[in-house]
């Protein structure tokens, strides 16, 4: 496994929101049209498709939240038929150094539906804790880079 980050541009944009979650998922993250468009109207934020080599894997965006002033990942999705395959977790941490290099040793934060217990367990086994705060009907999780 042989991840990389790409920005989403014109060669790879329909790619990315062809790629889907399952049907069971689908209340836990936005669409991929939905989050590049918003980065194209909210600053600080980076839309990225995930590869595995030359095959395009997932989709995540981080950066400024524009109410709290934190920098977070607010999206982070893997295509349902590459799913547990370790990708996502692999993806978090990658982006982990990439959050470090840029932007020093901060504290990380991200956002769970509260029914999502799959990532609940992912970001928890790479050492994200729950703030207890409760931001657009998500629990709100942190980590000190």
């Amino acid at each position: 496994m042989k991840l990389i980050f790409k920005i989403v541009d014109k060669e790879n944009w329909e790619e990315c929101v062809d790629l889907r979650v399952s049907e069971e998922q689908k209340d836990y993250v936005a669409s991929n049209w939905y989050s590049i468009l918003q980065s194209k109207f909210e600053e600080e934020l980076y839309p990225l498709c995930i590869y595995d080599g030359e095959v395009m894997v997932g989709f995540l965006m981080y950066g400024l939240d524009p109410d709290t002033k934190r920098i977070e990942m607010s999206r982070l999705m893997i295509d349902q038929k590459l799913q547990g395959k370790g990708y996502g977790k692999m993806a978090v941490l990658k982006l982990l150094d990439l959050i470090r290099e840029k932007y020093g040793k901060i504290k990380f934060y991200t956002s769970i539906e509260p029914k999502n217990i799959v990532a609940e367990k992912l970001y928890e086994s790479l050492g994200f804790k729950k703030t207890g705060e409760i931001m657009w009907d998500e629990e709100v999780m942190v980590i000190q880079l």
